[in-house]
């Protein structure tokens, strides 16, 4: 089944539960709404991205509209219209070139992958990243045994490695990418 992703009528691949998603969204403390991306979102989320770096990787507006129509969950966090967070989400079995989905697709059959969360800084221990997670998970987890990700540790990201540590992740493997350059810890959470 595919849901609208964005407004531009990219579609994205779902299992049927993500369908009627598109107005899950719940607000907390910060008045925060969760909802799918919109078409209007992708240079913030693009902007959003690039100050991340080299936590994660840089993007272009391709490769975000690709994650569009295959991710199955692609959610912004914003308040008053402003993005404050990011969360893209995979599943098995596509075509993504990332050594680490990679990684977890020759060893899992069933699982979801978190390929990026991003935060604001001055939205940074609020847990808007907690919130997604939660929602991803909430979305997911009747169809996925496990919740994957992975973290840098060369150059290394303590925050993450803490973040993922406390949500009670746990390491199941690692490997170097880009010619030696990085180290990944690949992680894992039983659903």
């Amino acid at each position: 089944m595919h849901r609208q992703c964005c407004q531009t009528g990219i579609n994205s691949i779902a299992a049927t539960h993500f369908a009627d998603s598109r107005h899950c969204a719940y607000t907390g403390s910060m008045d925060v709404l969760i909802d799918n991306i919109e078409a209007a979102d992708l240079q913030a989320v693009l902007e959003l991205n690039d100050s991340a770096v080299p936590n994660v990787n840089r993007i272009d507006i391709q490769q975000l509209q690709w994650f569009c129509e295959k991710a199955i969950y692609f959610r912004v966090a914003r308040k008053a219209g402003q993005i404050l967070a990011f969360l893209i989400g995979l599943g098995p079995g596509i075509d993504y070139q990332s050594p680490n989905y990679q990684w977890f697709c020759a060893r899992y059959r069933s699982f979801i992958y978190v390929d990026r969360v991003v935060v604001a800084g001055q939205a940074r221990q609020s847990g808007l990243a907690s919130r997604l997670y939660d929602d991803f998970a909430s979305t997911a987890a009747d169809n996925a045994e496990v919740m994957t990700c992975e973290v840098n540790i060369k150059p290394a990201n303590e925050t993450s490695m803490q973040f993922h540590l406390q949500r009670g992740f746990h390491l199941v493997g690692s490997q170097t990418t880009e010619a030696g350059k990085k180290s990944v810890a690949l992680l894992e959470k039983e659903l």
